[in-house]
């Protein structure tokens, strides 16, 4: 089985600096990359201050954090990842790009290195036959946020062998996480349920029968959610949650999976949720305030 020692992140935005986070504190060397130095940046100062947040909460030990953050080194350079064993792909949900990032790896990196999506919704299969190697092509879907949140979905393209599985399990419970297999069907096990249950919050808010206050209490105290449903869509971000439904929409071919027109409004609008400052809270004043 191949031994992964370094590891490859692509993308430095919430979930990719959280994988880095993750991967550094369990030991491993981390590649950061962004094509923005500002991103990279704020996601190296994140990794951090995070850490010295779960330091004082007892949850690592205060002399971990410089260790984890001597192990990561931040780069603009894709060429800079010609080493790594593993990549995990962390950019924007949008196959293009996504396509784009693997061919560029494809070009740099060594014929044994594991390519991995961070996707959460895209065919890991189509994802795969785009490289040179779909057989050595996985899914790892973390959540957000990474340090926090312990599952990881792991899912085999149609081509992916038991070598690379392995391989990848392997790294993602070094990291501590707990993994559960989902079959490469659009949007997987987590969000194919998650995520058409914030559409139809966002259909009731539409259609009047709550508020967007009343419809997060309800499911808050009478489904016992940390989070009510549409306070949990802006902290993903409204674009993700359309372009996902957007998936299953097209992927299914189901019309309960329709896209709300809200949302559709909303993401037009610009207002995404708390990445914007705004998206069915105003969070731009000391408390949120509900948008609609």
């Amino acid at each position: 089985m191949a031994q992964i020692k370094i590891i490859g992140v692509v993308g430095a935005g919430q979930m990719g600096n959280g994988i880095a986070h993750v991967a550094a504190l369990a030991g491993y060397d981390v590649f950061l990359n962004d094509i923005s130095q500002e991103k990279l940046d704020m996601g190296r100062a994140l990794i951090e201050r995070n850490l010295t947040r779960q330091a004082a909460r007892g949850l690592i030990k205060d002399d971990e954090i410089a260790p984890a953050m001597a192990r990561i080194v931040t780069t603009t350079a894709i060429a800079d990842l010609s080493s790594i064993d593993l990549a995990i792909e962390a950019a924007s949900e949008k196959e293009d790009i996504k396509r784009a990032i693997f061919k560029s790896l494809c070009a740099i990196v060594r014929p044994d290195t594991i390519l991995s999506s961070n996707t959460s919704s895209l065919s890991i299969t189509r994802l795969g036959s785009s490289t040179d190697r779909p057989e050595r092509f996985i899914g790892l879907h973390f959540m957000n946020p990474v340090p926090m949140m312990k599952l990881v979905e792991v899912i085999r393209g149609l081509a992916t062998n038991e070598e690379t599985y392995e391989a990848a399990t392997q790294v993602v419970t070094a990291m501590g996480k707990t993994i559960t297999n989902a079959e490469d069907f659009p949007a997987f096990i987590v969000n194919r349920v998650l995520i058409p249950m914030i559409n139809e919050a966002v259909y009731t808010l539409y259609e009047g029968v709550g508020t967007v206050e009343g419809i997060d209490k309800a499911m808050r105290l009478g489904a016992n959610h940390p989070m009510g449903p549409l306070e949990l869509a802006d902290f993903i971000g409204l674009d993700t949650i359309l372009s996902i439904m957007q998936i299953l929409n097209e992927g299914l071919a189901d019309t309960k999976y329709r896209p709300c027109p809200l949302l559709v409004k909303y993401v037009e609008a610009g207002w995404l949720g708390r990445k914007t400052d705004r998206g069915f809270y105003d969070y731009r004043g000391e408390t949120p305030v509900p948008t609609r």
